[in-house]
């Protein structure tokens, strides 16, 4: 497996990973599935802006991919970013995820961010635990402020000082 800075021609790939995680799971608190264009310009303003987007391959194929940018958009929060990592769900549970937030903790120092920020599903165990090898921590828990499949949805902050 090897983890690379990603291209625009894994667009599409990014695109079946994201869209599958916004159908299919609360990783993404969206209903309807993002176009080409919509992850070209994602892939592009990342470039733009400075930030990391990085792919993990397995025989030539796109199995997951990750980033990070600002956490908000005010000043002051200059030195905090928001991760996101996925993965294909054909590969999900197989250290993946591990493989891509290593790289994205390493840029983040390198580009003197302080604090690290990452929103998970209160229910989405398998991602806390990925965090938690890294040394995140929850520090929140908002109740019900989702709604996706029926049901309501809780989501927790959880967050590693770098």
């Amino acid at each position: 497996m090897n983890i690379r800075p990603a291209m625009l021609e894994d667009a599409s790939a990014i695109l079946e990973i994201y869209n599958d995680a916004i159908l299919h799971t609360t990783a993404v608190y969206s209903y309807d599935p993002v176009t080409l264009e919509n992850r070209i310009e994602w892939l592009e303003g990342k470039a733009r802006d400075g930030w990391p987007v990085l792919i993990a391959e397995d025989a030539g194929r796109v199995i997951g991919f990750s980033s990070y940018g600002l956490f908000r958009a005010w000043p002051a929060y200059l030195h905090t970013v928001e991760n996101s990592v996925y993965v294909h769900p054909d590969h999900r549970g197989r250290g993946v995820g591990k493989l891509l937030i290593s790289p994205l903790l390493e840029a983040a120092r390198a580009q003197q961010m302080h604090a690290f920020i990452a929103g998970i599903d209160a229910e989405n165990r398998s991602s806390q635990r990925l965090h938690q090898h890294f040394g995140f921590e929850q520090v929140a828990h908002f109740r019900e402020v989702g709604f996706k499949f029926g049901r309501w949805l809780d989501l927790t902050f959880w967050q590693v000082l770098l």
